[in-house]
Parts: structure tokens; C-alpha cells; sequence
């Protein structure tokens, strides 16, 4: 001890004697051991050395320290010695031998536990490859544990534990990446290995993968034989696991099995899930009284859940009031509202499916099933069941019994009004009445203002009156109130499409498409961008659905107006296989055939086009056309025959029968003529009287009729012409080339270059002199295909 300390205690000692001495009236109070003295420890050279730490700092010094706390101090540390007793300086610590083999197995110990967690960590961020990579090197790591513990011959201190944890690390993995037969080989290590304690509860887990596998008999007997390992102690896992064997049972058939396990869990520890299950399995095998029976169990399982007025907020305690909102939405308050959502669902579900089982018609027992909700804690929920039998007469079909169903809660409260009548509204204006519609929405925003289908069933109803504007207004406020409601948002696209902004209706369909990523509705609405882009929309809408002939279509249209036929013909066919009944993805067929001088198989199509409108001759005339070219004029004359016959006063076909014959050399060609001149003149006569109709009863704008009526004079003038020059063909057979064929007011583009070049001219095979008298083989594409 150094001197200094010395002489403070000493000086210390005679203050206390010379106390004693004066018998001061407070001595004694001051006696106490100079050890315990705090205020001149920090003048103590040695003591402040010795509370130094390791890495050499000094720890602060609380104002408040107890006395007892520096003697604990003080005793610890070796530096300090207030009776002068040491030797010399303490010892170091001995430093760890990581050599020894004690040393090595907990070190090794150590990483089978780090991988084992590492794996869990792994699987629990969805990295089931890296988990199972992990789990692996553990179990090589315990192996070469155990390996290690055997030759220092401590054999016997082997840490089961740690076996067990990293044999079902494994097991587990195995199944979550998939590799059932490897996790059932590891849980059937654990389970035979007598050593480990509870390993008869993973059969369950050997059961579940027999599930996945879809091996349910043995499913059953791995349940059974983990249920009959399991004491009645532990309640809980019995019951799931009969609710497992239930489950297995109503997937292999078995319901009155089934049923067994169902009905021992709603008699020992009733659920929501078991209830509807049981239920279910009621259903299934027609039985209406205990599907009664298990309805009326199902809505009297306690759900276990408090009263919702406790977290009602009093005007009185402002604390309470703080602290009640804390835990509203906390997370425990969120279960309970999961948990009585999904009983409610299971109700409803329950409700709509024995409704037309339990009695003679599906309105008397949704009636009873409503009765017996009103009597149960699910008060609240007849209402719904209510407008879901509404909604079920809608699906019937039965229009009538839906509106009445609704229309019986117009005088109950906002909540239920506001739903009842958007369902009407919607309702009515399925069925066009766009009044009691617009009625019915006004109705449930007066209910409800917030309630977000109101509103858009109100901006519906105005946006068929063509107010735009107004009703894209009730789309925003709708947004405003549930910024999630697409249906607001779509409308409003549409709405900015009729009002020509295109460029907020993208926004929109763009907003909508982040939302909906496969919606193929969405994404035909994002054609409004330019041709290109419009293509890459439209090959992801073929991609979501791709057998739309819609949309088929229209990207062959978009293709053929970027000039590429190959591709426009492409996705025309395809939507013409999927919807061989589109009469303009016929005609584009046709006349792309035509192009091509494939005249063979454009018929076809034509004369599909001749099924779908058989009053409409321009179809059967392009069909005989197409015989025509292809050099069938036999087939052609046939056809054109049958023409005349289901439409004797057609021009163009008499024409072509005239022509026909003419080149073949036939004798009708007489007849056909004849005909021709009777139908020009009769229809010459009908056009007269129609213009001088028009005349007579247009005399204050005379002058400007003259005008009409002299150049439809010069038409007249023109057939009567070509009627004269007609009679001369026909007393000279061999008769003038001059061509009759009547234009089409809907003429087929053939102005198309291949991209692939000029096709090679095909061979001509018929008579040298017919070919050179055919005065069709340089017609105009349309003239002859299309007439009037």
C-alpha cells in the first residue's frame, strides 16, 4: 500500500480518537470501517488502477453508488489491498487451449447450432434451397461430432438434443423443398430411435406428407398411430389431428367417416372450421335434418371474443379514451376481427348451400336459415343473408323476386338501405330502366354517401344520358372514398375516351394496369397509344387470353395497317379458327386470298359468308367470281344460275350469264339476254319515278334538283347506251369485248405490295383463244367481286 493511503488512514484514526475524547454529543454516528470511505477513493491511486477495465477505460462513477457497491469493487480487484498484504500483482488469466479435444467438440457443437439456426432463418425468408444447403452441412458436422466425441471416449455424454434438432431441421426441409421420400427417411430415423423423447408426434408431420402425395390411406394410419402416441393431456393436438383425419376422410369419399371425427370435435371443442365441415359432409350425403342440426351448432360456437362497446371511447376519462384507441388496432383486436370475419363467412357460405336442401323450396329455407341467424350472437348478419338471397333470385333468373326481396329494406337502417338499394340500381339498369335506376342510386348515396358502388351506379346512370362530364365527376368521388375500387377507375377511363382526353383515360388504364396485371380488359383499353406500342399491348392480352378472336382481330388489323400482311393474315386466321362467324375477318380473308391469286381458297370463305348472310348476293356473286378466275367456268355458270334463280332481277348476275354464255358458246344466252334488257328496263322505269317523285315534291328548290336530275339523265343516258350496245352483242355472238361488270360502292383494297416481291404468274392452262377473248382477266380487284 502506498504511503499516501497510510497517512490518510492514520489521520483518519486520530480525528475519531480526539472525538471520543471531547464526548461530542453526535459521537459515534461517524464510526465506521475507513474501508467503506467513497470520498477519498478518488484520490486513491491504487484503487482508481484497480477499477480500470480490461481494454482500459474507467467506468463513470455514479453519484448515487451504494457503499456496498464499492466493497464488492474493492474485493474483487487485487491491486487494491488496504491491509498491505500482497505479494505482488495478480496472475493473468489463463489463456483457453482450443486444442484440447473438450475444447474442439464445443466449438464444433457451436456451428451445428449457428447452421441449424442459419437454416431456420433461411427457410423463414423463403430461401428453401439455401435451408436445405445448411441443413445438410449440420447433419455433416453432428456426425463428425458424435465421430469426435466417440474417440475421446466420452461416448456417453453425446447431446441427444442437438441430434434430434438437426435430424428434424433436415426432415423439414426436405419437405419444404418437395423431396418427400428423403423427408420421410428422416423422420423415420427420429421416430425409431427409442433415445428421443415425444417422437411419436412426427407421424403427424410423416401423415401430412402422405396427404401431399395424395396417399390418404396411409395418411390415415400415420394420423391414427401419432393420435394413439399422444396422451389426453394434450387436448389441443388430439383435436387437430382428428380434424385431419376428417379432412382425408371427405377427400377419399368416406363421409360417414368423416362425419364421426366432425362430430366428436363439435362435441368436445366445437370451431367454426369443424362446424362447417361437418356441415358439408351433411350435404353431401342428403341428410336435411342434421344439416339442420349442425347449421344451428355452427352459429353457437363461442367464438371467444369481447364485446365490441369496450373499445367505444367516454367522454369523461381522457386517459382511458388514449388508451383505448392505442389498442384498437392492435394486433391482438385484428385476430379477434379476422376470426368473427371468417365465422361470418363460413355462416353465409353454410347458408346459401343448404337453403334449397333443407326445405321444399330455396325461400323457405333461406327464410329458416334467417330465423335461426336473428336468434344467434350473428344478429347482424340476416340483413346480408337477406340480400344474398335477393342476389340468388338473381341468379335464377327470377328478376321480380330479386327487386321485391330488396325492396323490402328501404325502411331499415342507412347500412342496409344504402346496400339493398345499390343492388337495385345496378338491377334496374341491367335491365335498361335507367329511370328506377337512377332512382335507386340517389336513394342509397342519400343512405350512404360513402359507400363507393352507390356512386358509381349513380356516374353509370348519367353516363348513358351522355353527360360525361357529371358522371366522371361521381367516378372521382367514388375514388376518393375507396381508392381501391377499380370499377371507379375503369369508368373514368372510359368517361376521359368519350370526352376525347386520351391522355388522362391512358393515365387511368395505366393506374388500372399496376393494379390488375392481367387483366385483358384492361389492357385492350391501352390501344389509345400509338400503332406499335398498341401492338405490344395486344400480344400481352393474347397472352393472358389466347384464344380472344376479338382481339385477334383487331392486332391483324393493326398489322395489316402497318403494311405487314404476313402477320395481319396470321392473327386474321387465328381469330377466324377461334370465331369462324366475324363476316369482316371473312371478307379480309377472302380478298387476302384473292391477292395472292389463290382464288381456290378464298371460296371457301365466301361462301361461309354466303351461310352467315344468305340475303346478301354480293357473297354468292364473289363465290361464282372466284370460279371464274380460277378458270372453273362450269362451276362458275352453275353458280351464277343458282343466283338468277334465288334473285331473278339481279343486273350483275344476268350480265355474267350473258357473258358466260356468249364465251362458252351456249344457247340460254338468248334467254339470259332477254331477261338482262326486261330488269334494266324495269329498273330504269323505277328509278324514273323515284326522281320525279323527289321532284315533285322538292318544286322550292327546283334548281338545284335540275341539277341532280340532268346528271342523273346522263346516267340513265349511259345504260340505255350500254343496253343498245348489249342487243347488238347479242345478234353478233362472237360479240365486242367490251366489259359490264357493275362497281361495288365497298371496293377491296388491292393496291397491296408483297413485302416478299411480285408472285410468279401462274401457268395458263386453258384454251389459247378463250384466253384471249376474256375480257375479265384484267378487271380491277372489286369490280366483278362487289357489285351493287
Amino acid at each position: 500500500m502506498s504511503e499516501e493511503l497510510i497517512f490518510t488512514r492514520e489521520r483518519e484514526m486520530e480525528n475519531v480518537h480526539l472525538a471520543v475524547e471531547e464526548e461530542d454529543l453526535y459521537s459515534g454516528y461517524n464510526d465506521y470501517n475507513p474501508t467503506f470511505d467513497s470520498e477519498e477513493l478518488e484520490n486513491d491511486v491504487g484503487f482508481q488502477q484497480a477499477v480500470r477495465t480490461s481494454h482500459g477505460r474507467r467506468p463513470p462513477v455514479s453519484p448515487n453508488t451504494h457503499s456496498v457497491c464499492v466493497c464488492v469493487c474493492v474485493c474483487v480487484c487485487s491491486n487494491f489491498d488496504p491491509l498491505g498484504q500482497s505479494k505482488g500483482p495478480a496472475p493473468p488469466l489463463e489463456a483457453k487451449n482450443e486444442d484440447t479435444p473438450e475444447e474442439k467438440i464445443k466449438i464444433l457443437e457451436k456451428k451445428v447450432n449457428d447452421l441449424i439456426e442459419e437454416s431456420c432463418m433461411a427457410q423463414s425468408m423463403g430461401a428453401l434451397q439455401l435451408a436445405l444447403e445448411k441443413a445438410k452441412e449440420a447433419g455433416r458436422k453432428e456426425r463428425a461430432l458424435v465421430r469426435q466425441r466417440e474417440q475421446s471416449g466420452n461416448a456417453d455424454h453425446i447431446n441427444l438434443d442437438l441430434t434430434y434438432s438437426v435430424l428434424l431441421n433436415l426432415a423439414n426441409q426436405y419437405a419444404n423443398n418437395e423431396m418427400y421420400p428423403e423427408a420421410l427417411n428422416s423422420y423415420q430415423v427420429i421416430v425409431k430411435n427409442k433415445m428421443f423423447s415425444n417422437a411419436g408426434r412426427m407421424k403427424v408431420n410423416m401423415a401430412n406428407i402422405y396427404v401431399k402425395q395424395k396417399n390418404y390411406p396411409k395418411a390415415i394410419k400415420f394420423y391414427r398411430m401419432a393420435l394413439d402416441q399422444i396422451s389426453n393431456a394434450h387436448k389441443e393436438m388430439r383435436i387437430k389431428i382428428m380434424q385431419n383425419i376428417g379432412v382425408v376422410f371427405v377427400r377419399m369419399g368416406q363421409y360417414s367417416d368423416a362425419i364421426t371425427s366432425f362430430e366428436h370435435i363439435m362435441s368436445e371443442s366445437p370451431n367454426i372450421k369443424t362446424g362447417f365441415n361437418l356441415i358439408l359432409c351433411y350435404y353431401a350425403i342428403g341428410d336435411r335434418d342434421r344439416m339442420k342440426k349442425a347449421f344451428q351448432k355452427l352459429i353457437s360456437v363461442p367464438l371467444g371474443i369481447d364485446d365490441e362497446d369496450k373499445y367505444i371511447p367516454s367522454n369523461d376519462d381522457t386517459s382511458s379514451n388514449m388508451i383505448i384507441e392505442a389498442i384498437k388496432n392492435d394486433k391482438l383486436h385484428q385476430m379477434e376481427r379476422d376470426l368473427k370475419v371468417l365465422a361470418e363467412k363460413y355462416i353465409m357460405t353454410a347458408a346459401k348451400l343448404i337453403a334449397p336442401a333443407i326445405e321444399n323450396s330455396f325461400a323457405s329455407g333461406f327464410d329458416w336459415c334467417v330465423d335461426m341467424v336473428k336468434s344467434s350472437q350473428y344478429v347482424e348478419l340476416a340483413n346480408d343473408l337477406e340480400i344474398n338471397k335477393a342476389i340468388t333470385y338473381l341468379r335464377q333468373k327470377d328478376f321480380n323476386q330479386a327487386v321485391e326481396t330488396l325492396k323490402t329494406f328501404e325502411k331499415k337502417d342507412s347500412r342496409v338501405k344504402s346496400a339493398a338499394a345499390t343492388n337495385l340500381s345496378f338491377l334496374y339498369f341491367l335491365e335498361k330502366d335507367y329511370d328506377q335506376a337512377d332512382r335507386y342510386a340517389d336513394l342509397a348515396m342519400n343512405a350512404d354517401r360513402y359507400n363507393p358502388a352507390a356512386l358509381i351506379n349513380k356516374g353509370n346512370t348519367v353516363f348513358v344520358k351522355q353527360d360525361y362530364e357529371k358522371a366522371a365527376e361521381f367516378y372521382k368521388e367514388a375514388l376518393r372514398n375507396d381508392s381501391s375500387c377499380t370499377e371507379a377507375l375503369y369508368n373514368l377511363g372510359l368517361t376521359y375516351k368519350k370526352l376525347n382526353r386520351l391522355e388522362e383515360a391512358l393515365d387511368c388504364f395505366l393506374k388500372l394496369h399496376a393494379i390488375l396485371r392481367n387483366s385483358a380488359q384492361v389492357m385492350y383499353q391501352l390501344l389509345l397509344e400509338e400503332p406499335q406500342q398498341a401492338i405490344e399491348w395486344l400480344m400481352q392480352v393474347i397472352s393472358v387470353t389466347p384464344t380472344d378472336p376479338q382481339a385477334l382481330a383487331k392486332l391483324g388489323e393493326l398489322h395489316d395497317g402497318e403494311g405487314d400482311k404476313s402477320q395481319a393474315f396470321q392473327h386474321y386466321y387465328e381469330s377466324f379458327r377461334y370465331f369462324p362467324s366475324n363476316i369482316d375477318v371473312i371478307e379480309w380473308l377472302g380478298a387476302y386470298y384473292i391477292e395472292t391469286q389463290f382464288c381456290e381458297k378464298a371460296i371457301q370463305y365466301f361462301e361461309r359468308a354466303t351461310l352467315i348472310q344468305p340475303t346478301q348476293v354480293k357473297w354468292q356473286l364473289m363465290v361464282a367470281s372466284c370460279y371464274r378466275r380460277s378458270g372453273n367456268y362450269q362451276k362458275a355458270l352453275e353458280t351464277y344460275k343458282d343466283i338468277h334463280r334465288k334473285f331473278p332481277e339481279n343486273v350483275e348476275c344476268l350480265r355474267f350469264l350473258v357473258r358466260l354464255c356468249t364465251d362458252m358458246g351456249l344457247k340460254e344466252v338468248q334467254e339470259y339476254a332477254t331477261k338482262l334488257k326486261k330488269v334494266e328496263k324495269m329498273k330504269e322505269m323505277r328509278e324514273q319515278r323515284v326522281k320525279s317523285g323527289r321532284e315533285g315534291s322538292a318544286r322550292g328548290r327546283r334548281e338545284g334538283r335540275e341539277g341532280s336530275a340532268g346528271s342523273a339523265d346522263s346516267g340513265h343516258s349511259s345504260n340505255s347506251t350500254k343496253g343498245e350496245r348489249l342487243s347488238a352483242k347479242m345478234r353478233s355472238l362472237p360479240g365486242s369485248n367490251e366489259p359490264y361488270e357493275a362497281s361495288s360502292p365497298k371496293e377491296i383494297d388491292a393496291s397491296y405490295v408483297d413485302p416478299l416481291g411480285p408472285q410468279m404468274e401462274r401457268p395458263k392452262t386453258g384454251a389459247k383463244k378463250r384466253v384471249e377473248d376474256d375480257d375479265f382477266a384484267d378487271e380491277e380487284l372489286g369490280d366483278d367481286l362487289l357489285p351493287e
